[in-house]
């Protein structure tokens, strides 16, 4: 795929005040490490997050979502008038319907004529937004849009740390140990033509992704029905296969990606990777040829905020001037399926 009108403007983003810290988790788990003979530290050790953030109990992502969309209108020349389409696009929603990009859209006060929906796509719905509102830009259907995200690892982790102290075995343990690297976070992204943003952003250069479905039940998470005619909430992680078939799809899509932009693969200048952990970021780095001198971590102090991980990565590295003008970056990103989406981006 490739794009000749399509900006992003702007990327705005909003982070929890709550954070807690691996040494805080590990404690709490610390019966299941002396049943299991685990040495404490380990989760720290294998994943290298030091810390990620949590929102209030009961907070409704639809709320962050906001905030985070008001921040990135805010550094645009664009009022609420101006926005024709928002896709919520996070994992984590306020309910199964209405569309939380519903919610979102009120509290923004956006235009009745506004296309306003939610899309799904496991930690790479934010890169298959900025997708579908580049395909409707291109087409001359929308000028200006906006993709927006809120995850929320709080309740999850809440409930996989009673779970693992109620069922002290090694594979329980190996199936939710990711789990606990979750962080949260909420994130916006303002697109335009060419025409409406006059050419200030940051162009949108094209993109190529690849999948192997035949991984899809590697990583789930979701409600299910218990025999007491309970619902419960679980998220199960592979991580091992998970890292090695995911691998094989970047190197892929990889391929596919410098084929279909031309670029050279020492041309590119920065990289903003999905923040999964030390040892997804390194695999995937070296496997596709590229120095992590020039990909930019948030990992170890905001943990793995699926959705929302890679634009606020991007949104912070550029506020650190990680970033600069004229950069080539390639955005790395990968979710459970398994599918993987990178796109390319002119500085």
């Amino acid at each position: 795929m490739r794009y000749k009108n399509v900006y992003l403007d702007a990327i705005g983003y909003h982070l929890p005040d709550t954070v807690i810290s691996t040494k805080e988790i590990e404690e709490r788990i610390q019966p299941v490490y002396e049943s299991l003979r685990v040495p404490k530290g380990q989760l720290e050790f294998l994943t290298g997050i030091k810390e990620r953030r949590w929102w209030p109990e009961n907070f409704q992502v639809s709320d962050g979502a906001t905030v985070a969309a008001e921040n990135a209108l805010r550094s645009t020349p664009y009022s609420r008038e101006d926005v024709d389409i928002l896709i919520y696009a996070g994992v984590c929603r306020d309910y199964y319907e209405p569309a939380t990009a519903c919610r979102v859209a009120h509290k923004l006060g956006l235009k009745d004529q506004a296309m306003v929906y939610d899309l799904s796509n496991a930690c790479l719905g934010v890169l298959n937004g900025i997708i579908e509102i580049a395909n409707r830009i291109e087409l001359g259907q929308v000028d200006v849009g906006m993709v927006v995200s809120c995850e929320s690892a709080r309740e999850i982790n809440e409930d996989t740390i009673q779970k693992m102290l109620a069922n002290r075995n090694i594979d329980f343990f190996k199936e939710t140990l990711a789990t606990l690297t979750g962080g949260s976070g909420a994130v916006a992204i303002v697109l335009s033509s060419e025409a409406k943003g006059q050419g200030l952003g940051h162009r949108l250069i094209g993109g190529a992704n690849r999948s192997d479905t035949r991984h899809h039940e590697l990583c789930r998470w979701g409600v299910r029905r218990l025999p007491e005619k309970v619902l419960e909430q679980f998220l199960m992680t592979d991580a091992v296969n998970v890292m090695k078939y995911g691998v094989q799809l970047g190197i892929n899509t990889w391929q596919a990606l410098l084929a279909e932009l031309k670029w050279a693969h020492e041309a590119i200048d920065k990289t903003i990777s999905h923040q999964v952990s030390k040892g997804h970021r390194s695999s995937i780095l070296k496997a596709l040829g590229l120095p992590e001198a020039i990909d930019f971590p948030t990992f170890d102090r905001l943990g793995n905020m699926g959705t929302v991980s890679l634009p606020l990565t991007a949104a912070i590295a550029a506020e650190q001037n990680f970033l600069v003008k004229g950069d080539r970056v390639g955005f790395l990103g990968i979710g459970s399926g398994l599918n993987c989406l990178m796109l390319g981006v002119e500085w």
